[in-house]
């Protein structure tokens, strides 16, 4: 028996020091495999079932290995449970002294530099941003480690944020006056010295593509990189091996300039002005596309004269900008700055504007008051594969939902990762008794008018069965809307609609009220952990295609076509499939869960491809009859009451 699999076994360490802990053939069976892979320097695959315990089937080999190790999640919140909970408990079961290290990007670190820069300038900054200054001021005299996400009092998106933060563009980098005392520099050298690194995937690829100061010396250390939530990997990657140029980014750079004109050089008038015309001519590019923000595609709108006119009036206050700075080059180390991102603007600007390119999307996506330019790669395959050949390493990624039809062959194709291997590992839980599939009959075509009425007829329905232990997950924020605003009539039951505040605090909220049903889109399919009686039921409105008006998805559309494949089979199906899992898989997160899960989309009787779909979900019990799932509802919450009277 290898070491690993002692571990994992019922007389092991894990069981010894974890309370509760049960082997599992599949977790045991993973743990072997990373193991493996560790040993041997490859890429394995895996899809492991919801209850599985994937991540200690990857941390502990890792730890056991004495090998630098990075471990990407797919966002803050779960870079955090992992880091203050899963690491603390594995460790102390194998009693391990490896060092460990949390690293975020550096929007999530204090800047002492730019605080400092924003003392005495009330007149840039509005007076709720001034409040919020003062804030962070006081908080920033006690803070060990500068992690904006310790203070409680901000919003996520607080008006102050890019003013006491730095990004990869205003940095000084060793420049900095403050750079023996920054939290970032801080960070990135405990991160150098620990053995086991916990990042989220938007860093790590930000850092893989840009080389960002302050991550890119981790990387070329690191023995093992496991992904976990790798299904998230594609979309990211692709964004950060593209560029982008926005209105927001002409605007930060005019702030800067203000800065510096008003604080160092206050003889550079020329300065301050060159700023302002960059950032009132890119928002009077905003301002040539429709008020409410939408996405589109780029080539298309460079034909446009009004465009075409707007652009080059941008490429020439850039030039104008870029050779006043250049006159004051060397008199300030944050004007040198200046200049660089300048440079590296009007870079980005040439190849955004260059519809000669092929292999990539060019497309623009707008806010009510900015709009951004995206040059995205069709394919990051090539890139990919390139970057995991050398030096070799050890390489692991890992989600519920990687497979489609039964193979991992859309996900190895979109990472080039053709000769890695590859591991399924169904969920230890007991589907077919503690969940229940129902695809209701006589269902509207999904996109008849008809179909929201009886959308809310099902909802109300499973609502009043499931007590409001339920949550109603839509692919559109209009049905959304919709539902929530038809519901408030129709129920007794708090409603909870996604964008009212932030997810957490929905979340905090639904888990205290007990009858509260929540309304969400996007974000609640996925990295949402209720467990027990408090979620009974899931209902999906319909199968989770992208827009068909997505201009990435259009341009990959249309790049498949071309090279004589079937884009709906080997693009569409397959993306909307991993969707539906990840929201089929809120339902059951215990061995103890019960519930029902309601898709409103009769497409998975009637259409061929419906059969990809439901091969691609857990084995529950299958109905079209609705009064049966509303009828096993019932029954959940009846024994859950027998269950509390007797005790």
């Amino acid at each position: 028996m290898s070491k690993t699999s002692y571990l994992f076994a019922a007389d092991g360490k894990l069981s010894e020091a974890i309370d509760g802990f049960v082997p599992r053939q599949a977790q045991t069976d993973m743990a072997v495999a990373v193991e493996n892979t560790i040993k041997n320097k490859t890429s394995l695959i895996v899809e492991a079932g919801t209850g599985t315990g994937k991540t200690f089937a990857y941390l502990a080999p890792a730890l056991l290995s004495e090998r630098k190790t990075i471990v990407s999640t797919g966002t803050k919140n779960l870079q955090e449970q992992l880091f203050h909970r899963d690491l603390p408990l594995i460790k102390k079961a194998l009693g391990s002294n490896s060092k460990t290290a949390l690293l975020k990007g550096r929007a999530n670190y204090l800047c002492l530099h730019r605080l400092r820069q924003h003392g005495g300038n009330s007149t840039l900054i509005d007076r709720q941003t001034l409040t919020e200054l003062t804030q962070v001021r006081e908080w920033a005299s006690s803070t060990k480690t500068g992690d904006m996400g310790d203070m409680r009092s901000l919003a996520e998106d607080a008006k102050v944020l890019p003013f006491v933060t730095s990004t990869a563009d205003n940095c000084l980098g060793k420049d900095c006056p403050d750079y023996e005392d920054c939290y970032m520099v801080k960070a990135r050298r405990k991160a150098l010295d620990a053995d086991v690194v916990v990042v989220n995937h938007h860093l790590f690829f930000a850092d893989m593509a840009l080389k960002d100061t302050g991550f890119g010396e981790l990387i070329p250390d690191a023995d093992l990189v496991v992904f976990d939530e790798a299904h998230q990997i594609p979309d990211i990657a692709s964004e950060y091996f593209g560029e982008t140029f926005s209105s927001r980014q002409m605007q930060d750079i005019s702030r800067d300039v203000e800065v510096v004109y008003r604080t160092v050089l206050k003889d550079a008038k020329q300065l301050q002005t060159a700023g302002e015309k960059c950032k009132m001519i890119a928002a009077d590019l905003r301002i040539l596309f429709p008020e409410n923000p939408s996405k589109g595609n780029w080539r298309q709108m460079l034909t446009r004269d009004d465009v075409k006119t707007q652009i080059s009036k941008l490429t020439d206050s850039l030039n104008v900008l870029y050779e006043v700075l250049k006159l004051h080059v060397g008199r300030d180390k944050d004007l040198d700055s200046i200049l660089e991102r300048v440079s590296e603007a009007r870079g980005k600007l040439a190849r955004l504007t260059d519809t000669t390119q092929l292999g990539v999307s060019l497309w623009y996506e707008t806010t009510m008051r900015h709009i951004v330019l995206h040059l995205t790669p069709l394919s990051i395959a090539q890139k990919f594969a390139d970057f995991i050949a050398e030096p070799k390493r050890s390489w692991v990624f890992t989600s519920a939902t990687l497979m489609v039809d039964g193979a991992f062959n859309h996900f190895q194709k979109q990472m080039g990762l053709d000769n890695a291997t590859t591991l399924s590992l169904d969920s230890p839980f007991d589907y077919p008794n503690q969940a229940m599939l129902c695809v209701p009959r006589f269902l509207p075509e999904p996109n008849a008018r008809e179909m929201r009425a009886t959308l809310l007829d099902i909802s109300i329905k499973l609502v009043k069965a499931s007590r409001g232990r339920c949550f109603l997950l839509f692919t559109s924020h209009a049905t959304l809307n919709a539902i929530a605003g038809l519901l408030e009539d129709k129920i007794d039951n708090p409603i909870l609609v996604q964008g009212s505040t932030t997810k957490r605090a929905l979340l905090e909220r639904y888990i205290e009220n007990k009858d509260a049903v929540l309304l969400g889109t996007g974000a609640f399919w996925e990295g949402v952990d209720v467990r027990g009686d408090d979620l009974t039921c899931v209902l999906i409105d319909k199968l989770p295609f992208a827009s068909p008006d997505d201009p990435l998805l259009q341009a990959r559309i249309e790049d498949c076509r071309k090279g004589g494949g079937n884009p709906f089979a080997q693009l569409q199906i397959p993306q909307a499939a991993i969707a539906l899992k990840q929201g089929a898989g809120r339902l059951i997160r215990d061995e103890t869960d019960k519930g029902v899960l309601v898709i409103c989309d009769n497409r998975l009787v009637t259409k061929d491809y419906g059969k990809i779909f439901m091969g691609s979900l857990p084995d529950m019990h299958r109905t079209r009859d609705l009064q049966k799932a509303l009828d096993f509802l019932h029954d959940i919450h009846s024994d859950k009451e027998e269950i509390e009277t007797q005790s």
